[in-house]
């Protein structure tokens, strides 16, 4: 798997977004404690609130980014919006008002919300094999999983000798050396896009990407899946831990390590099993072991405190993760194989804001539940949401799924270089190709349309 980082390209940008991720996790850590320095017994509420303006920068700022990644070179895209976050945690031990927390909070997702699905649509083409783009993605995953574990433990270190406003100054740091790698390495230039709409048509494309291609539909319902099983852990781990197993508050972290165990053992294991299976057989099974390990969940929360008990819940977050890593890794090669290479931005910006309004759904909904009506139900309404989202995926995503499509232009002239191995039809002009939507493919052809267009 780390023969891909001989390529001096990706070498860089993997560890710029290692460092970030480092300097990100010291964020986490520090700005829950500015909380409650600010806010005191209402952090909880601050933090919240926090998460929830996260989210809405995500859903909100990446379309609206991705449709200018055409006209800004990317190495100035993914610098700038590093500079900013630097800037931004370099402020935040100044704020001494929860108003000034959540300001910052928002200019900070922004830029992320920027930064990452720039750095997303980069990769595919520094690495165009499959085989070393499933490496990258299996590298990313295991990333996030690294650091969700890492950095915890590294602001526990440096909070022994230094105060928590030092961790701003270390993700700083991290934001900095992340741009500095990223001036290091020579990327590819923004192919041009003229899309009718303007800035509007741009931001809106790759939504409408996603609800033309079929494929991405089930991809953005599989989203929901990972979204309702990943919230009852990153919300009620701590209820369930402390409330109901009565452990100390170490044994937290020990349960989000089983999740993240779990899931960097999934995407070691994955390159291999994508080039024998493919995306959809990995992705919908996985899917739907989701909504029965949720039902196990709602088993142990019914059940005693004992060894057993807790046993099983470790290996349910462990389970959850490894599901969850089997149907996030492959989703970017979903992507790229949906989306020509000037639209890629515009699709992993799609990505990015869709699959967080499906967290922006679940996150309080598990909030909500645990707190009136208790973790078993908690449990099962988002295996509920989980198995149906799950079913609507397998609906949405064709067992025959080929990559050329025939299919039949009804409005282009005879002498457009588009059709230069088309033939005349009663219907129009037919070819095949590999399809995606774009602007000479406003819609995913019909069977009739594909019958037709078989060359």
């Amino acid at each position: 798997m780390v023969a891909v980082l001989r390529n001096r390209t990706y070498r860089h940008l993997f560890t710029a977004q290692v460092v970030a991720l480092v300097g990100t996790g010291l964020a986490t850590v520090a700005l829950s404690l500015l909380a409650y320095r600010i806010a005191g017994e209402d952090a909880s509420a601050v933090l919240g609130t926090a998460l929830a303006i996260k989210m809405i920068a995500y859903v909100g700022i990446a379309p609206v980014l991705g449709a200018t990644a055409d006209r800004i070179p990317r190495r100035a895209v993914m610098v700038a919006m590093d500079l900013t976050r630097a800037g931004v945690a370099l402020a935040l031990p100044f704020a001494d008002r929860v108003w000034q927390i959540y300001v910052l909070i928002f200019l900070l997702q922004s830029a992320s919300a920027a930064f990452t699905p720039t750095f997303q649509a980069t990769i595919p083409e520094v690495l165009p094999a499959e085989r070393d783009y499933t490496q990258a993605l299996s590298m990313t995953r295991i990333a996030y999983d690294l650091e969700s574990l890492f950095s915890p433990a590294l602001a526990a270190a440096l909070l022994t000798v230094v105060t928590y406003n030092w961790l701003f100054i270390g993700t700083a740091a991290g934001f900095l050396a992340s741009a500095a790698l990223v001036v290091s390495a020579v990327l590819p230039r923004p192919k041009p896009v003229e899309r009718a709409g303007g800035l509007y048509g741009k931001a809106a494309f790759g939504t409408r990407l996603y609800w033309a291609t079929p494929r991405l539909r089930a991809l953005l319902a599989l989203d929901l899946v990972v979204a309702s099983a990943g919230a009852i852990v990153f919300v009620n781990t701590v209820v369930i831990v402390q409330g109901h197993f009565h452990k100390p508050p170490g044994f937290v972290s020990l349960a989000l390590g089983a999740y993240g165990v779990g899931s960097i053992l999934a995407a070691l294991l994955l390159p291999p099993v994508l080039r024998r299976l493919g995306d959809r057989a990995v992705m919908l099974p996985a899917a739907f072991a989701l909504p029965g390990v949720l039902a196990a969940v709602a088993a142990v929360t019914s059940a005693g405190t004992g060894a057993p008990s807790w046993t099983a819940l470790l290996a349910a977050w462990a389970a959850i993760g490894a599901a969850c890593s089997a149907v996030l890794t492959p989703a970017g090669r979903v992507i790229r194989r949906s989306a020509g290479d000037a639209d890629l931005p515009a699709a992993f910006a799609a990505q990015f804001s869709l699959s967080h309004s499906c967290w922006l759904l679940t996150y309080p909904l598990a909030g909500w539940l645990a707190a009136g009506a208790g973790l078993p139900i908690t449990a099962v309404v988002l295996g509920v949401v989980a198995l149906a989202a799950a079913l609507a995926a397998t609906v949405l995503w064709p067992r025959q799924d080929p990559a050329s499509l025939g299919h039949v232009h009804h409005d282009l002239p005879a002498d457009h270089p588009h059709l230069a191995d088309a033939r005349r039809t009663a219907d129009g002009w037919s070819h095949g190709h590999d399809f995606v939507i774009d602007a000479l493919h406003a819609r995913w052809p019909r069977p009739v349309e594909r019958m037709a267009g078989r060359v």
